[in-house]
């Protein structure tokens, strides 16, 4: 036992910094607070190096989870390269960049009460069914200007930031920014169906759902070195794992915090060093597996590298 480190129990002082507490858990080393200290370092490390380009999904109800400044931030503080999302997120995105908001509630509710106040919920956090009122007004506005030339989804999520005047919306910092933002599940959202919806009229949405693929290929095939970080799983994360196993180099920095379970054999709770099988991550990679609720973990995580940054 003489080679391995002693846990060292967690001391907490009076007004030390969130860094300060992840430096303390990273002493203690083991179990949850280990794995958040880990991830801290290893993405301290990822966006210090100048040759890692830093691809990011974005999964689960994180927007109505209180997160969306926290990705801003890093959004606008160029520690994110490649941002790939669910449509869900993006819409939600969308509705608090249109004057509306989430609203904190209860699970302890009846369920059809809400639905008579015309309310919508994800799990306690509660959502006006009105947004979509706003969300059609939005898109019969600016229809015909979103819709005139063939794009991808890339460049039309683009447009969309482009319409917005909400400094804090992914969106918009997306455009402005030109971050390549990537959902090839946007089909799968309010955004989706508000399109559908101008569809069915007979109208034409000529977006290639195919050709962000050459687009998010291209970055991951001339990127020297890859770091993934993955807020829960899903779409965006097989998105840019499959962009990795097509690249010539694997990814060498990777994070994940999910509450997913391995064993199923789902791609959400899929623990990272599986993706080596694959040629997706690095043999002598970097990786952490944070199994938190991310709304716990990110803003650990996240106000830690802050602070050294």
């Amino acid at each position: 036992m003489k080679h391995l480190k002693e846990v060292k129990q967690i001391e907490i002082s009076k007004n030390m910094t969130v860094n300060d507490l992840v430096k303390e858990m990273e002493q203690s080393g083991v179990m949850g607070a280990g794995r958040i200290a880990k991830a801290a370092n290893i993405f301290e490390e990822m966006v210090k190096d100048s040759k890692c380009k830093v691809f990011f999904g974005f999964a689960g109800a994180m927007v109505p989870g209180g997160m969306k400044k926290i990705v801003v931030d890093m959004l606008k503080n160029d520690l994110i390269d490649v941002f790939v999302s669910t449509g869900a997120n993006l819409t939600h995105d969308l509705v608090e960049a249109l004057g509306y908001h989430h609203y904190q509630g209860t699970a302890n509710v009846d369920d059809s009460e809400l639905n008579k106040e015309h309310v919508d919920r994800i799990y306690d956090s509660f959502m006006p069914n009105e947004v979509y009122e706003g969300l059609e007004n939005f898109f019969n506005k600016h229809f015909d200007e979103l819709s005139k030339e063939k794009i991808n989804i890339k460049e039309f999520l683009w447009k969309v930031g482009s319409l917005l005047d909400d400094n804090n919306s992914i969106l918009k910092v997306c455009a402005e920014k030109k971050i390549p933002i990537f959902c090839p599940g946007i089909a799968d959202s309010g955004i989706g169906l508000m399109v559908w919806g101008h569809i069915a009229q007979g109208k034409d949405m000529p977006v290639n759902a195919f050709d962000d693929l050459k687009d998010i290929l291209d970055i991951a095939w001339t990127t020297e070195k890859a770091g993934v970080f993955y807020i829960g799983g899903g779409v965006p994360k097989n998105y840019i794992q499959q962009a990795m196993q097509f690249a010539p180099n694997a990814a060498d920095y990777g994070i994940q915090i999910t509450m997913d379970r391995p064993e199923p054999g789902g791609s959400s709770g899929a623990e990272l060093r599986e993706g080596i099988s694959w040629g997706k991550m690095s043999k002598k990679g970097k990786y952490v597996d944070v199994i938190s609720d991310v709304t716990i973990a990110l803003p650990i995580i996240y106000a830690a590298v802050k602070d050294r940054l």
